[in-house]
């Protein structure tokens, strides 16, 4: 299963302050369409049905049901950017 560092979460706690979204809600990693082998990061009110919920302390992460096995072996983590821009990585596990 896909873990969060401490660095993810407080990236994704930053993009959530300010926004309308439900207590909920959470980042979303799904493939991005027509681009193959890419990833696309989403702020979403609830997960879609297959999902797997990946949660850390306040924060949730929605991994769509076709990347799961691709990220089952990932950790999520973010540098600090410009406010609300952090970059997102995914490292292997050790």
């Amino acid at each position: 299963m896909l873990t969060l560092t401490d660095n993810a979460v407080e990236a994704i706690r930053d993009l959530m302050v300010g926004e309308d979204v439900p207590a909920d809600a959470g980042l979303r990693i799904s493939p991005k369409p027509d681009e193959a082998g890419t990833l696309e990061l989403s702020l979403t009110s609830t997960p879609e049905a297959g999902d797997q919920v990946v949660e850390k302390e306040d924060v949730r992460v929605f991994v769509a049901e076709d990347v799961v096995e691709i990220l089952d072996d990932k950790a999520l983590d973010a540098q600090p950017g410009a406010p609300g821009q952090p970059t997102f990585r995914l490292d292997r596990r050790a």
